[in-house]
């Protein structure tokens, strides 16, 4: 299965980091990777939230309705985004360093017989993406 990866190190506590990312909300104010489109729809395990993505600046957004899968307080979230032909699964996972430090990590695995035939096309874009939103985060964290 075609699958993407970025991970860092946060110089803030594993419980900051995970405030920031779950508070979709607020994700404005720091993400230029995910939107969120549905401010009312909390992340909670089993709820489907609307998002939307912009794989590199200046794309057009690409809305999603993933359904929330996991939600393990301040160690993982995890969406599946499911269209024909396609799934999308998107993890976030945090691992603490010790010292106020922690490990960020995002997977994004796409499956389904489309989801083959396009990962050629966005793999790329999609890369940025996912590593521009793991620097976003550190930044705006480590600021805190």
């Amino acid at each position: 299965m075609p699958s993407l990866y970025a991970e860092l190190e946060i110089n803030a506590p594993r419980c900051v980091v995970w405030q920031v990312l779950i508070e979709k909300h607020n994700w404005f104010k720091w993400n230029t990777f995910l939107y969120d489109l549905s401010p009312s729809q909390t992340l909670k395990q089993g709820n489907t939230v609307l998002l939307s993505i912009k794989r590199v600046p200046k794309e057009e957004e690409t809305e999603i309705q993933p359904r929330i899968t996991v939600l393990q307080k301040e160690t993982c979230l995890r969406w599946l985004y499911i269209a024909p032909g396609i799934q999308n699964e998107h993890t976030f996972e945090l691992q603490d360093l010790g010292g106020d430090r922690t490990q960020y990590i995002h997977r994004e695995i796409l499956s389904g017989s489309l989801g083959r035939l396009f990962f050629p096309f966005i793999r790329r874009n999609e890369q940025q993406g996912l590593r521009r939103m793991a620097l976003e985060l550190k930044r705006y964290t480590e600021k805190l």
